[in-house]
C-alpha cells in the first residue's frame, strides 16, 4: 500500500481503522460441498454505502481518475472491472482516502470521508503482506484487537474453523500456501464485520477449491449486510457475483449498471455456434463482422441489421451445424469490445 505521496508504508491488510465490535457472533460458518450461493438482489439498507461525485486524481502529467461518477448501494456487490492501469486501484484507495482526490468528492454513508483510519471499512490490498514468522491464530489476535480494540477470539476462532483453517492455527503464516494466505488475509479485512468491506483481486491466483471458499466468505459478508466492492479480472467471477458491474478504462467510466442492463445496452448481436471442421470450415461469411475461436466453440459477432436465421442458413449450406445459439455478449465479450486493441466502442458512462 501507498501513502499520499506514493511512497510504501508499512500497512497492515485490512487494518483500515478501528470498527465497533457489533456482537460476540463470528461470520457464518462455511461449509465444504455446499451449494455455492448466488449473488441475488441486493439486501439494501436503503441509500448509497459510496458516493463519487466528478472525481478526478493525477499523478504528475498523467491524469489517472477523471471526473468520475459513482454510487454504490448499500448491501450491493458492486464490481470494478478494467484493464491494467485504468484507474481502479487508484479508485478504491481514493474511497479509503489514501489518496485524496485533486477534485470532487467522495462521501461514505451520506459523509465526506474523514482521515486515514475509518472504522467502517475493512480492506484487502492488491500487494499482499503478512507478518510471515507470526503464529496465524496470534497474528489474526493482534489484527483484531488492534481494529476493534477487544480480543476477538470467538471471532477469529469461528473464521478459522469457516475457511478450513484450523489445523494451521498454531503454524506460521511462512508455512502457508499461498490461497492459505490469502484467505487468512481476507480474515483480516473482515474481522469486526465492518458495514463496508474493499477488496482488491481477491480471487487472483486462487485454486478452484479455494477460490469457492473464498467465494462463499464474501458472500456471506453480504448476507449479514455488508456492502462488499471488489476489483477483478475474472469475468466469470463478476458476472455469477455482482449484483453492478462498474468498468474504468483509461480513467474514465464507461460500463456501470447491472450485468443484464450493461448487455441490453449492446443487443443480441452475437451467435455461438459449433460445427464440423470448426473456423476453418466457415469461410468468409456475410454479414459476420469477427470470429472469436474457442476451440470447442465459435462466437460470430454481426454486423448491424444482420439476421441470426440468414446467418444459420449460410452456414447449414456449407457445414453440417452442431450447434446455434443467439445471445448476448458475455462480459468478456464486451470487456474485449471496449479495451481490445481493435476496439472502437468506448463510449463514457
Amino acid at each position: 500500500m501507498k501513502g499520499r505521496a506514493g511512497c510504501p508504508q508499512p500497512a497492515a491488510p485490512g487494518a483500515v481503522g478501528t470498527p465497533r465490535p457489533t456482537g460476540p457472533q463470528g461470520p457464518p460458518a462455511v461449509t465444504p460441498g455446499e451449494p455455492l450461493p448466488t449473488a441475488g438482489p441486493p439486501a439494501t439498507n436503503g441509500g448509497h454505502a459510496v458516493e463519487l461525485e466528478g472525481v478526478t486524481k493525477s499523478f504528475g502529467e498523467h491524469v489517472a481518475v477523471r471526473d468520475l461518477s459513482l454510487h454504490v448501494p448499500r448491501g450491493s456487490i458492486y464490481g470494478f472491472i478494467g484493464p491494467n492501469g485504468a484507474g481502479k486501484t487508484t479508485t478504491l484507495r481514493m474511497i479509503l482516502n489514501i489518496f485524496p482526490p485533486d477534485a470532487g468528492v467522495v462521501r461514505l454513508f451520506g459523509a465526506p470521508v474523514r482521515g486515514l483510519r475509518d472504522p467502517r471499512i475493512g480492506y484487502l490490498p492488491e500487494e499482499r503482506g503478512l507478518y510471515r514468522r507470526m503464529k496465524v491464530r496470534d497474528l489474526l489476535l493482534f489484527f483484531g484487537r488492534l481494529k476493534t480494540g477487544q480480543t476477538l477470539r470467538r471471532e477469529v476462532d469461528d473464521w478459522l474453523a469457516g475457511l478450513e483453517l484450523s489445523a494451521w492455527a498454531n503454524k506460521r503464516v511462512e508455512a502457508l500456501s499461498k490461497g492459505m494466505a490469502q484467505k487468512v488475509q481476507f480474515i483480516v479485512a473482515a474481522l469486526g464485520e465492518p458495514p463496508l468491506l474493499i477488496l482488491d483481486e481477491p480471487f487472483s491466483g486462487l485454486d478452484p477449491v479455494n477460490l469457492d471458499v473464498l467465494r462463499r466468505a464474501v458472500l456471506a459478508q453480504r448476507t449479514r449486510g455488508a456492502t462488499i466492492i471488489f476489483s477483478t479480472h475474472d469475468m466469470a467471477v463478476a458476472e455469477r457475483m455482482c449484483d453492478f458491474i462498474f468498468m474504468i478504462h483509461g480513467g474514465r467510466k464507461v460500463l456501470d449498471g447491472t450485468l443484464a442492463s450493461i448487455q441490453d445496452a449492446y443487443g443480441a448481436d452475437t451467435i455461438r455456434v459449433r460445427v464440423e471442421g470448426g473456423v476453418p470450415a466457415m469461410g468468409d461469411l456475410p454479414g459476420v463482422e469477427r470470429v472469436e475461436d474457442f476451440g470447442q466453440m465459435q462466437e460470430l459477432r454481426l454486423r448491424p441489421g444482420t439476421e441470426a436465421q440468414e446467418v444459420l442458413r449460410r452456414l447449414v449450406a456449407r457445414v453440417r451445424v452442431l450447434s446455434f445459439e443467439v445471445a448476448r455478449p458475455s462480459l468478456h465479450d464486451i470487456f474485449v469490445r471496449i479495451a481490445g486493441p481493435q476496439s472502437r466502442e468506448v463510449t463514457h458512462a
